[in-house]
């Protein structure tokens, strides 16, 4: 929805982009592998590629649900850029942005990916993707730096729409960067492809 100078507001075209990049590179890795390709992983505590990729589709359909439910009554908006507050800052830095003060750990169990993908993983990442830019837009209208959601993970943890969103945006970066390192491994097999559906 544009503002009302006509134009799309700043954090939905830049989340747009976002999304539209995403959607390059995961083509770009995924596209030309076979099955096995998908499925190799350099030792047994690691993901694979495919693995990276249903991930990411499983924790778009969980936080979209959560957000798209809690767009309801006066929109109140638009804004312009997404402001998260000290908590979702915090949230961002330690656990979602890869620096020297980012925390590993295990993805809950709402979102760990299938043991073994098949070569519609590509495709229903990017349907997924496709869902992430309907919502976007329907929250554009929205004070997406008020209005709030529960966790589905902690529910006494609420973020704001426009944090959830830009948790969704540096978690996509951060796991295709993963699954960029899966394929450059030296190890990585070298299978006579049978290209993943797109």
């Amino acid at each position: 929805m544009p503002t009302s100078a006509g134009r799309p507001t700043a954090w939905c075209e830049r989340l747009h982009g976002a999304l539209d990049a995403a959607d390059a590179r995961a083509r770009a890795l995924a596209a030309p592998l076979s099955v096995t390709q998908l499925n190799w992983r350099a030792d047994p505590a690691s993901w694979s590629i495919g693995q990276c990729l249903d991930h990411l589709r499983v924790t778009n359909e969980v936080y979209s649900r959560a957000m798209d439910e809690s767009l309801t009554g006066v929109p109140g908006g638009p804004v312009e850029t997404i402001t998260p507050g000290w908590f979702g800052r915090y949230f961002l830095g330690t656990v979602i942005d890869p620096s020297p003060r980012s925390r590993k750990s295990k993805a809950p169990a709402k979102i760990k990916p299938v043991a073994t993908v098949d070569a519609s993983v590509l495709r229903n990442f990017l349907a997924s993707n496709d869902v992430a830019r309907r919502l976007i837009d329907r929250a554009e209208p929205y004070d997406i730096n008020r209005v709030r959601f529960p966790s589905r993970f902690a529910p006494l943890i609420r973020f704001t729409v426009g944090t959830g969103r830009e948790i969704l945006t540096r978690h996509q970066d951060r796991h295709l960067r993963q699954a960029e390192r899966v394929r450059a491994n030296a190890s990585f097999p070298a299978d006579k492809p049978s290209a993943a559906a797109l």
